[in-house]
């Protein structure tokens, strides 16, 4: 089912201060930036590996309010890790599969994700306390 690690995703309070701090500290540059309202963040993507399956990145987060869910992390948690997700090759039947052995879906169906892709989580209290995101790549990507 899962094909790579496709990101990390870390909540940060100031995407203009987090970037360069990551720029500098590994040599990572930014190859994707757009606002997603309905998630309510502002995204960063930075390559830290392209390969055969796909890209790896790290993933920077700024809520663009106080009340969206990365907001109510940084509110609750500080700045850190917010979730990892995972690349497939075929969202919606990983989606049929986790749902047929029991686990919670916090997306029970995909959502528009980074530049195009389709992602949904899975509830963090049948991983381990983790946030686990799963991404289709947009055709191309």
């Amino acid at each position: 089912m899962l094909t790579r690690i496709d990101h990390v995703g870390i909540a940060v309070v100031s995407l203009a201060e987090a970037i360069p701090r990551y720029e500098e500290a590994f040599g990572l540059k930014v190859v994707h930036q757009e606002d997603n309202d309905r998630q309510g963040v502002r995204e960063a993507m930075l390559l830290v590996h392209s390969g055969e399956v796909g890209n790896s990145y790290v993933q920077l987060l700024e809520p663009l309010r106080e009340d969206s869910p990365v907001g109510k992390f940084l509110a609750k948690r500080g700045p850190g890790i917010h979730h990892i997700a995972y690349g497939v090759a075929d969202i919606d039947s990983a989606l049929a599969a986790l749902t047929t052995t029991g686990f919670d879906l916090v997306n029970k169906t995909p959502v528009h994700g980074t530049a195009g892709s389709r992602i949904a989580f899975v509830h963090p209290k049948g991983l381990g306390g983790v946030l686990t995101e799963l991404v289709e790549a947009a055709e191309g990507h």
